[in-house]
């Protein structure tokens, strides 16, 4: 299938040229690519877009097997290509795939170098899982509203329950393991678990967490774009991991609400300041 591209619009990730690539099926390429714009929409708007590393490019490949990634090509282009695996039309699967990889570009995770390593990968990827909830709850209400496709108001309810059932089971998960009740005794009884490079079951019941914190403060969001900006990565310990995070926010001028957030709830960490 050719890719199809939107018009060029300025530069930054709100407004980056988004394309479609891979094998969409009978999927109208048209439908798939106002679904992906309307969440982008419901993830950035109204959040302030800090980084310095923002593409100026998007790309959204549909594979029909496999795990929706970000394809870290080593071309030294300034396109962010990300890989969806969905079904025909399912509309709210891809929004929420989507969501959670562009939550990955926003955290400057999209260029060669941004392999995930522990241990500190699955922080990010309980933040963006986050994101991309949050996203699915705005696109959500916005569907039924103001719906892409004519009279299709009711799917707005359809994508509300997808979430709503993703959360329930990630709830489910926070009061098993004891993260509801007490955040810093779950992080030292379940680290050797919990820092493993993807988005396991614990990273999974902290997006919650995080969720709650980007719906209570929206310039918590902002924070993920100072992510990532330091030699390391995610491959240095939490609290040193935190603590350039912080650094970062303020190099950037981002609210460091997240990080200090995160350094408060999870405990005594060595390396914060």
């Amino acid at each position: 299938m050719p890719v199809i591209a939107q018009a060029a619009t300025p530069a930054g990730l709100l407004h980056a040229p988004i394309e479609l690539a891979g094998d969409w099926g009978r999927m109208l390429p048209g439908a798939a690519l106002q679904v992906v714009e309307r969440m982008r929409h419901a993830c950035l708007d109204g959040v302030r877009l800090v980084s310095d590393r923002q593409p100026t490019r998007l790309r959204v490949e549909e594979h029909t097997s496999g795990s929706p990634a970000v394809w870290l090509h080593p071309d030294g282009s300034s396109m962010a290509w990300t890989i969806v695996d969905i079904g025909e039309r399912d509309w709210s699967k891809l929004a929420y795939q989507f969501g959670h990889e562009l939550g990955h570009v926003f955290a400057n995770s999209w260029q060669a170098d941004a392999k995930p390593a522990p241990p500190c990968q699955w922080l990010e990827e309980a933040m963006v899982e986050a994101f991309s909830l949050r996203g699915l709850g705005r696109l959500a209400k916005d569907w039924k509203q103001n719906p892409p496709f004519p009279r299709d108001n009711a799917f707005g309810d359809a994508i509300a329950e997808y979430r709503q059932n993703i959360i329930n089971g990630y709830k489910a998960l926070a009061d098993s393991q004891g993260l509801t009740s007490d955040p810093a005794k779950w992080f030292a009884k379940h680290r050797s678990e919990i820092e493993v490079p993807n988005l396991n079951s614990f990273a999974q019941a902290m997006s919650l967490n995080i969720l709650a914190q980007y719906e209570g403060a929206s310039e918590c969001i902002e924070a993920l774009g100072a992510l990532n900006r330091w030699p390391g990565r995610s491959s240095i310990p939490i609290g040193e991991y935190l603590q350039r995070w912080k650094d970062s926010c303020a190099d950037l001028h981002a609210s460091p609400q997240l990080p200090i957030h995160l350094s408060e709830i999870l405990g005594n960490l060595p390396g914060l300041k």
